[in-house]
């Protein structure tokens, strides 16, 4: 329900290239790390968001999404579910056009008010299992 193939589809495809991977430090050990490097083998730009604002994979990262000087068109979200409602509000307020919650992050009331402010989203699911499965 809360990740149907066509809202997949859509917003590997055709929301944007420019992805905020909230969570994405510079630990290789991290999920975030992995995804962010994939994201980035498919062609997206990948902008860290981390309270350290560290530079990964060669993207100088932000504090807060916020911070971002220019329009992100997705967020990605590895932080827990008792955070990512926050970072989903956040995501309606800078005007990105989609959330991207991660496995294992759910947050219904999140969920519904991020599709009521007109963006898509996707939960518990990973972009880098997903997107290789397009071609």
């Amino acid at each position: 329900m809360y990740a149907d193939a066509e809202t997949i589809r859509r917003i590997l495809t055709g929301t944007g290239d420019t992805w905020a991977v909230v969570g994405l430090s510079t630990n290789e050990r991290r999920a975030a790390y992995g995804v962010a490097k994939v994201l980035q083998r498919f062609g997206k730009r990948v902008v860290p968001v981390h309270p350290k604002a560290e530079t990964v994979h060669g993207e100088p990262g932000y504090a807060t999404l916020a911070d971002i000087p220019f329009p992100v068109d997705v967020v990605d979200v590895f932080v827990n579910s008792e955070l990512a409602g926050k970072v989903a509000d956040e995501a309606v307020a800078i005007g990105a056009k989609a959330v991207w919650y991660q496995l294992g992050v759910v947050d219904e009331d999140a969920y519904e008010r991020t599709r009521a402010a007109g963006l898509d989203m996707v939960m518990d699911r990973c972009p880098a299992i997903e997107i290789p499965l397009l071609s």
